[in-house]
């Protein structure tokens, strides 16, 4: 087995309970012993051997070894136990296949030893990985991947390359097949334009789909060689699981105008209901079909759960051929990749927790959320790529400002207070900041400091100065906070409109749009910020859902007691005689208005990259899972996603 280690300092994150976590506290020591000979290894080349059988107290032997922020330290065993807890180590996992030699590698930041010098119980999380070997057999395994859809492309058995597209997709390995996949594609819409394209269901609505998600504006019309002549879908196709699940995925692509795609997800997903009670082989496939169909899902979340009955999910969702080999190799390929990427999370939530720590904010701000593994998550959810590391730290630094803005509006100033926060950074000074109280100087002093920081480093690598442009969303976002506090103060409900278009402002997806659109450095230049404003609709489409979702959430965020205001609220003041109900159902068809547009948007002619627009869509897409609360006022699909990304289950890895 292999396993890498982190020390965190953060107790708001969400750890799963499981006998692979254990304690480490200086007033308690916690040892292990040493089943042979170990050689710790520092990053500094200053090693330390402990003999077979040594009972050791593992941190004064790391603090020796001088580690500092950047430092590995190895640990090379053939196990260890936790003497102190006499805690047995785990099982491997059912579907773990061991490799060797052991590794047991701690990644410790400074501040987590310094915590621990104080006495502060902390996590240490094992996760098995030495990233060179990883690194080393992905290659392997992307090189045979490549080799096989070349294959697939050579003897081209119907759709079969589109399977293994939406394959690669579904596990969140798209970036290694970027070149492959656009060959694909474009093969595939000559096909399309053609009108060469086979009657089968399935294959017609998996091309439909990948060609849509990937800018291609194919038509809708190719679903009417589906209906009989008086407009009805073919009885034939009620029976056709595979067609009808595609068919399925297919309609959430649609775009203003779609009328057949209307009429194609009310008839596939009345069917496949119906199935769910019929086909019992099927249920788990059918039914997370239709609460979770790819395009406005998060393929990197959903990765681990996809690859646990991958085979089998596969041959249901899709027809294959006799040559299916490539789906073990895709297994092996995935299980590689999710280690790989949950050591990078990991090494990132570190350097996060460790900013956000230095920023000390939560001792001037109790009762605000402290929470930046859950924030962070968002960046891991817009910018999901291998090389976007250093990228998504830098969006979670000013998703974490969002945060803590809308707390000190919502719990913490007077309105008089507000006022005064609110004229300063309109002023962009925090100088002569008298009559509002220290944390809100603490809280612009640090904001400006990231606003000059990212502005400084676009600089140097662009050539261009953003902070203006920075300031002026930032500057919108406190003003739209204090319309919303003027509105409750006073007890004025606004009317939807008003609400809406305030709110697309203050639920603060502007402002990531914004960071996003600096760290993928789209426009390149000068003119970047003219690019964002051409396309601000685009922006605003993703926020329009954010705001709906946010107001459909049924908690506020764990134990916020805030007053937002909600548009369902509105509505029901704006239609006298409306039960929440009628709201409700009034904004879900709002959020799948939005969603229409956000497709037309993705598929038109635009300056943006291809990049900008699926990191948008990707924002849009986790939005439910941020607001999904449960009666408990917890958010059981984050916590079960934040697992998945940064906690290592012992996924499959072979030699």
């Amino acid at each position: 087995m292999q396993n890498i280690a982190i020390i965190s300092s953060f107790k708001s994150m969400i750890y799963p309970k499981e006998t692979n976590i254990f304690r480490m506290t200086m007033g308690r020591e916690s040892r292990f012993t040493t089943q042979n000979t170990v050689t710790i290894c520092a990053s500094n080349s200053q090693n330390i051997s402990i003999k077979k059988g040594k009972n050791i107290n593992i941190l004064p032997k790391l603090q020796q070894s001088s580690v500092n922020d950047e430092s590995f330290i190895t640990v090379q065993s053939l196990g260890y136990r936790d003497t102190q807890h006499q805690s047995p180590r785990p099982s491997p996992h059912p579907h773990t296949v061991s490799a060797s030699p052991c590794f047991f590698c701690i990644r410790l930041s400074l501040t987590a030893i310094l915590l621990l010098e104080k006495g502060v119980s902390i996590l240490v999380i094992a996760v098995f990985s030495c990233l060179f070997q990883l690194n080393q057999k992905l290659q392997k395994r992307v090189h045979r991947m490549r080799e096989m859809m070349a294959d697939k492309a050579i003897k081209y058995y119907r759709a079969e390359d589109l399977v293994m597209i939406d394959a690669i997709q579904r596990l969140g390995l798209q970036y290694y097949f970027q070149n492959e996949i656009s060959d694909a594609l474009t093969r595939h819409y000559e096909i399309c334009c053609s009108g060469e394209g086979d009657n089968d269901l399935h294959d017609t609505a998996l091309r439909f789909r990948l060609l849509r998600q990937h800018g291609y504006n194919v038509s809708a019309d190719c679903f009417n060689k589906f209906k009989d002549k008086d407009g009805y879908f073919k009885q034939e196709l009620e029976k056709d699981s595979k067609g009808l699940m595609s068919l399925f995925e297919a309609y959430h692509i649609r775009v203003v105008g779609d009328d057949i795609l209307d009429d194609i997800g009310e008839f596939s997903e009345h069917l496949l209901r119906k199935m769910t009670t019929i086909e019992q082989s099927k249920t788990t496939i059918i039914k997370n079909t239709l609460s979770n169909p790819y395009h406005k899902s998060l393929p990197r979340f959903m990765a681990l759960d996809f690859l646990e009955n991958f085979e089998i999910s596969i041959k249901t969702l899709h027809d294959l051929s006799d040559e299916n080999n490539w789906i073990k190799e895709m297994q092996y390929l995935v299980a590689i990749d999710i280690n790989m990427a949950q050591i990078n999370h990991q090494r990132e939530l570190i350097k996060v927790s460790r900013w956000w720590k230095g920023l000390r904010l939560t001792e001037e701000l109790k009762l605000a959320r402290n929470q930046p593994a859950k924030w962070h998550m968002w960046s891991l959810a817009c910018l999901p790529g291998a090389d976007m590391a250093e990228q998504r730290v830098e969006l979670t630094k000013a998703i974490s400002f969002v945060y803590i803005i809308d707390d000190i509006f919502d719990m913490y100033g007077t309105l008089d207070e507000l006022i005064l926060f609110t004229e300063a950074v309109n002023r962009w000074e925090d100088d002569n900041a008298a009559g509002f109280p220290n944390y809100m100087r603490v809280c612009l002093k640090n904001l400006y400091e990231l606003i000059n920081e990212i502005s400084e480093n676009v600089y140097d690598i662009h050539g261009w100065n953003p902070k203006k442009f920075l300031q002026k969303v930032w500057k919108d976002l406190f003003n739209a906070f204090l319309v919303e506090a003027k509105w409750f103060v006073s007890g004025h409900t606004p009317s939807t409109n008003e609400y809406l278009k305030n709110g697309i402002v203050s639920c603060g997806v502007d402002i990531v749009c914004a960071y996003l659109f600096l760290l993928l450095n789209e426009g390149g230049g000068k003119g970047g910020k003219g690019l964002l404003n051409n396309h601000i609709e685009f922006v605003s489409l993703a926020a329009t859902i954010c705001r709906l979702w946010d107001d459909l959430g049924s908690a506020k965020d764990e134990n916020q007691n805030g007053h937002d205001g909600s548009y369902v609220a509105c509505y029901i003041n704006e239609h006298k005689g409306s039960s929440t109900e009628s709201a409700r159902e009034h904004v879900h068809t709002m959020i799948l208005d939005a969603w229409k547009c956000l497709n037309e948007t993705c598929l038109s002619s635009s300056l943006i990259s291809a990049y900008f627009k699926e990191a948008v869509l990707n924002s849009a897409r986790m939005i439910p899972v941020m607001y999904n609360y449960d009666k408990s006022r917890q958010l059981p699909s984050l916590e079960k996603h934040m697992k998945s990304l940064l906690i290592s289950e012992q996924t499959t890895v072979v030699s």
